[in-house]
């Protein structure tokens, strides 16, 4: 074996043990509740449908394509806050009956 050959078998186990290498934390951003999700994906949504109405004003979108498309928004949309207020509403119910002083503070 020559000093090249296992100088580059030194310097491929090293580019190895770097591109694979785990440390033993991994830092993870925050966890995201169901909540923060939809609400994320509601003002994705809603400037989707900016974006497609500047568009088709802009003359790049002929009108049924611009129908079909802000259709599919609008019913995504609905579907969003229709989600969005059932889990808010559950939030609510649960933290009254854990809190029912919060109920009858709230009704002063």
């Amino acid at each position: 074996m020559t000093p090249a050959t296992l100088i580059c078998i030194l310097f491929t186990a090293g580019i190895l043990f770097y591109v694979f290498y785990l440390p033993g934390t991994l830092q993870l951003g925050p966890r995201k509740t169901r909540l923060a999700y939809l609400a994320e994906r509601k003002e994705a949504v809603y400037e989707n449908l900016r974006d497609l109405n500047f568009e088709y004003k802009a003359g790049k979108f002929p009108a049924a394509d611009y129908q079909a498309m802000k259709t599919s928004l609008e019913e995504e949309a609905a579907s969003l806050l229709a989600e969005i207020a059932k889990l808010e509403q559950a939030a609510m119910l649960a933290s009254a009956q854990t809190n029912p002083r919060a109920k009858k503070g709230a009704s002063i």
